[in-house]
């Protein structure tokens, strides 16, 4: 009998009767928040996102506009991108600040100088801080939110939802999906980039925005 034969016995008579079965795994997994956590789901959202280093305030619908063109102020922006589709009141308030709709499309060179991306998102999940964009209304293609080194993402409260469950119910998987938790972080050589994953040297802004803002809308 060789060493291998002998490793394999004894896992045999280890194993005993229970060789060859399948044990059941559970799947009662929770697809809510509890109670103590769906209060103020908003809130939750915003502390999350706190969590995961990138900046957040909570806004009026008629404070919006002011507040986009302060971040953008505050991050000495002169020209920005934004999808064509972009609401014009959020930008309203801008001044000095040039901002260039992605139509025609703007090309890759032009994208990654800019100094940043406003946009919307299609869904956004409270537990994990994440907002995801599908490349719907006023989010653009993938190209506008994995190139600009900043990101002032715009989310309405009614966007918020408490699990990635309840995110995944709202989401059309054939759509190029983009998940943001936090700012982008670098992968090992060979990986799919998903800005705001950790990679293997924890180096931030490889892809994706190297900062991460967002509005949370709150009537």
């Amino acid at each position: 009998m060789s060493s291998r034969d002998e490793v394999l016995r004894r896992v045999r008579d280890a194993l005993g009767g229970a060789r060859g079965t399948h044990p059941a795994v559970p799947r009662g997994y929770a697809r809510r928040l509890p109670a103590t956590e769906a209060a103020d789901v908003p809130a939750l959202f915003g502390e999350r996102v706190a969590e995961n280093r990138a900046a957040v305030r909570h806004v009026g619908a008629d404070e919006l506009a002011t507040a986009v063109a302060a971040a953008l102020w505050g991050r000495e922006a002169k020209q920005i991108v934004v999808p064509a589709d972009l609401p014009f009141g959020w930008l309203a308030e801008l001044d000095g600040v040039r901002a260039m709709a992605d139509r025609p499309v703007i090309d890759v060179d032009a994208l990654a100088a800019a100094d940043g991306v406003v946009t919307g998102c299609a869904v956004a999940i409270a537990r994990t801080g994440t907002v995801v964009l599908d490349g719907g209304p006023t989010q653009g293609r993938r190209a506008l939110t994995l190139l600009p080194a900043y990101h002032l993402c715009v989310v309405q409260a009614e966007q918020i939802v408490g699990t990635v469950p309840e995110a995944l119910e709202r989401l059309d998987p054939s759509r190029p999906l983009i998940w943001i938790s936090g700012p982008s972080a670098a992968y090992g050589a060979g990986t799919v980039p998903m800005a705001g994953a950790q990679g293997t040297d924890g180096m931030e802004g490889v892809h994706g925005p190297r900062h991460l803002e967002v509005l949370v809308v709150e009537d």
